[in-house]
């Protein structure tokens, strides 16, 4: 059976949560999302591959259709990407919402950013991910010097993720250079997960 879904015009993560309560609804081994935008199209193929299905797309004009197929004996994941445990310790998730720290100076403010992205990493292993939104996501795009630093955390096997919606406000999502394309279901996800949530 295959069940399709029009997602075109709806904000993140609508798209994501539609496919989520069909596959809870049926237990489908072909499901096809349209939408309308890039981070849509990465939200909903990711959700899709952590429910087993081999994910592909198509384009037509500004328009992606997203196709999900799955075996038989493959059944659906119970987590989504967000709420998979990889650490038995404790989680603290950082969500940076800007990309310089405090008010007033904004020089100041950059270096100071640097300066604490550079350093948390001394957080150690309890540090588990970090979620960049707003103007929080320009500290991940081509041409940001912080690039290298975010890049190392992730290598250390930190999650980062950076919202969809925010990279396509601001133009964006073409320049990502590091992390996940994320939607709002992940972030609210971790954070339920998380022993502790940190604001910047």
């Amino acid at each position: 059976m295959i069940r399709e879904i029009d997602a075109r015009g709806i904000d993140c993560p609508a798209p994501v949560l539609q496919t989520k309560n069909m596959l809870e609804k049926e237990n489908l081994s072909i499901i096809k999302v349209v939408v309308d935008n890039e981070a849509a199209r990465q939200n909903v193929s990711r959700f899709m591959e952590f429910q087993n299905f081999e994910v592909s797309v198509e384009q037509e004009g500004k328009d992606f259709y997203v196709t999900g197929r799955r075996g038989e004996q493959e059944t659906i994941a119970e987590v989504s990407p967000a709420e998979k445990p990889e650490t038995k310790g404790k989680k603290i998730m950082v969500m940076i919402a800007t990309d310089r720290m405090g008010y007033g100076d904004d020089e100041l403010g950059l270096k100071l950013m640097v300066s604490f992205l550079k350093t948390i990493k001394e957080m150690g292993d309890e540090l588990w991910r970090l979620v960049f939104v707003n103007n929080g996501v320009k500290l991940t795009i081509m041409g940001s010097d912080l690039i290298p630093v975010i890049q190392g955390l992730e290598n250390e096997g930190i999650r980062i993720l950076v919202c969809g919606t925010c990279l396509t406000h601001f133009n964006l999502l073409d320049k990502k250079q590091v992390g996940e394309t994320t939607n709002m279901l992940d972030i609210v996800t971790a954070m339920q997960l998380a022993d502790k949530v940190i604001n910047i």
